[in-house]
């Protein structure tokens, strides 16, 4: 256990985690909505440090980061618990479940794994990472000293000035965009999609940053809906990747399999104004594939993770000679 960042004492009883939007003040023996961020002696403690759920080797098209080091490998970290309530989570079992069996590594131990598989890339996923603060901040830290490349797949919901102290040492970021209504955050994931757009808004130009939307069925799937999402989006930089993923019953939720047309109809929508569309979690021609958007010179070709670089020399486009933002080692 490590006392935790990001938070002030109220009274002799009770604290305030001021880490995430949800600002929980948290009475002795108590935690936040995160269910580790304790208060133990009026300290806010940080019960998740150091806990590790899952650690894997994965591609980094998985997180999905498909403009990002392309085709090559991430160590990936997961610890438990998280500050939504998705009833369709995907990673449940250890997000919802705190009591779900880790090991502990210390930021030293992890860093010494990836360096001894030779991966350049750590990601802290599975789980939302942004409640793992301490261990991630502190880790991010000794990677980054080391020439490794720090990643992050997250909802998005953190406090401003604990993002800026992290994100220095952060280089990508898939960011997990629920929906484009506050209805669907609300009811749930339990939180607010201002924040979410706040923070996205911020990072965009400060590190390399892709966007997921899973699509489920007559909750944040309308057209309208797609269309303001990718407008936004656009207005950032129309460079931004989006991601939409096809929704399977999970968990809590029973709502059935997103219709393939509808992640096809998403796909049209949002490519009228963004460069860069892909699908995931359904087998759809060319969905996955990146094309040059000067020339459509197919530029990465991919069939689930493997991927082939073939139009591109570094990252420059061999067909018209044109710079692609796609971050290649």
């Amino acid at each position: 256990m490590k006392e935790a960042l990001f938070y002030r004492k109220i009274d002799n009883e009770k604290v305030q985690c001021i880490l995430c939007p949800h600002n929980c003040i948290i009475s002795e023996g108590k935690t936040g909505i995160c269910g580790i961020r304790k208060n133990i002696n009026n300290k806010l403690i940080a019960t998740s440090y150091g806990k590790v759920s899952a650690i894997a080797v994965d591609p980094i098209e998985k997180k999905p980061l498909y403009h990002f080091f392309p085709s090559k490998s991430a160590l990936s970290f997961g610890t438990i618990g998280c500050n939504f309530k998705c009833p369709y989570c995907q990673n449940w079992h250890i997000s919802q479940n705190i009591n779900y069996p880790t090991e502990y590594l210390s930021p030293e131990e992890a860093v010494d794994i990836a360096l001894k598989k030779n991966v350049k890339i750590i990601s802290y996923t599975y789980s939302e990472p942004l409640i793992w603060y301490e261990w991630v901040l502190e880790t991010s830290k000794i990677a980054f000293k080391k020439g490794l490349k720090n990643t992050l797949v997250t909802n998005g919901y953190i406090n401003q000035q604990p993002l800026e102290k992290l994100v220095k040492y952060i280089y990508a970021a898939n960011i997990d965009v629920k929906a484009f209504n506050e209805k669907f955050y609300t009811a749930l994931c339990k939180g607010r999609l201002e924040y979410v757009k706040k923070n996205v808004e911020y990072l965009y130009d400060k590190i390399h940053i892709e966007l997921t939307m899973l699509l489920i069925p007559n909750w944040n799937d309308n057209p309208e809906e797609i269309k303001a999402f990718a407008e936004w989006v656009a207005s950032l930089s129309k460079d931004i990747p989006v991601h939409f993923s096809r929704y399977f019953p999970q968990y809590n939720f029973d709502v059935p399999p997103t219709p393939i047309e509808t992640l096809k109809n998403a796909y049209n929508i949002a490519k009228k104004v963004l460069n860069f569309v892909y699908i995931g979690n359904a087998r759809i021609e060319d969905a996955d594939n990146t094309y040059c958007p000067y020339c459509n010179n197919l530029l990465i070709k991919r069939a689930g993770y493997w991927v082939e670089i073939v139009g591109l020399e570094k990252n420059i486009c061999k067909k018209c000679k044109n710079k692609v933002p796609i971050v290649i080692e």
